[in-house]
């Protein structure tokens, strides 16, 4: 384990912690000594952390500590990396730049052996054989769902029949061959789900639809185990 990790391991067993804990369990934890222990805590003292306590009396972190926002666990940076490539992989060329560009960032500010943890993760995401031309569409509907726009849907379903659609989109989903877009259907006057492939056409009206999108969010996880209707 190097070094950053374990004082990050060290700040999170003490931000579980809501009294003093002694020294030798914090050392147990960790599997250390108490000498490094001691180190560790002046170090992180002295980095602005706010813990209170000394030697025999336990050590105790003050509310309202917040970590720095680029201290990842190694399993934290493994998840940042897979996920980067599953959607450089499978998002839209915009969305996949994006992500590349988002990890360059991180690894740009993180701590040398970090760095190097991002830099030589094993864990790949796999080609998606079926992936369909989607770099023009999908940067479209994320944008009518940031802005709460209204969409009029071309549309066709599993069994070839074709329909229009006055749709108010919040969420998009991306499975492992099929992207789903989640939506008030006007039609129906219920919560919908489109997959992509089956879009023939559409347009994204100027106005906003008259509900928030976190509304529309919040009701349809709350009914996601029931509703499994995929047009």
């Amino acid at each position: 384990m190097s070094r950053t990790q374990r004082l990050l391991d060290l700040i999170q067993i003490l931000r579980s912690h809501r009294y003093p804990v002694t020294g030798a369990q914090l050392a147990a934890d960790l599997d250390i000594s108490l000498r490094t222990l001691y180190r560790d805590i002046a170090t992180l003292q002295e980095q602005g952390a706010s813990i209170a306590g000394e030697p025999g009396l336990g050590y105790v972190l003050k509310p309202g500590f917040m970590l720095p926002p680029l201290m990842f666990s190694e399993e934290e940076i493994e998840a940042l990396v897979l996920g980067s490539r599953w959607v450089a992989d499978r998002g839209d060329e915009r969305l996949a730049f994006a992500a590349r560009n988002a990890l360059q960032k991180i690894a740009a500010v993180l701590p040398p052996d970090l760095r190097e943890s991002l830099d030589t993760t094993t864990l790949l995401a796999g080609p998606d054989d079926n992936r369909a031309d989607i770099d023009t569409a999908l940067p479209l509907l994320r944008a009518a769902i940031r802005n709460e726009h209204k969409i009029h849907l071309n549309y066709r379903d599993g069994k070839g029949q074709a329909s229009q659609r006055m749709i108010w989109p919040f969420a998009l989903g991306y499975f492992e061959h099929v992207r789903v877009l989640i939506a008030w259907c006007e039609l129906r006057q219920e919560i919908r789900h489109f997959r992509s492939d089956r879009i023939v056409s559409f347009e994204v009206y100027p106005q906003r639809y008259p509900r928030r999108r976190q509304t529309l969010l919040k009701e349809w996880r709350e009914i996601e185990g029931i509703a499994t209707d995929r047009n």
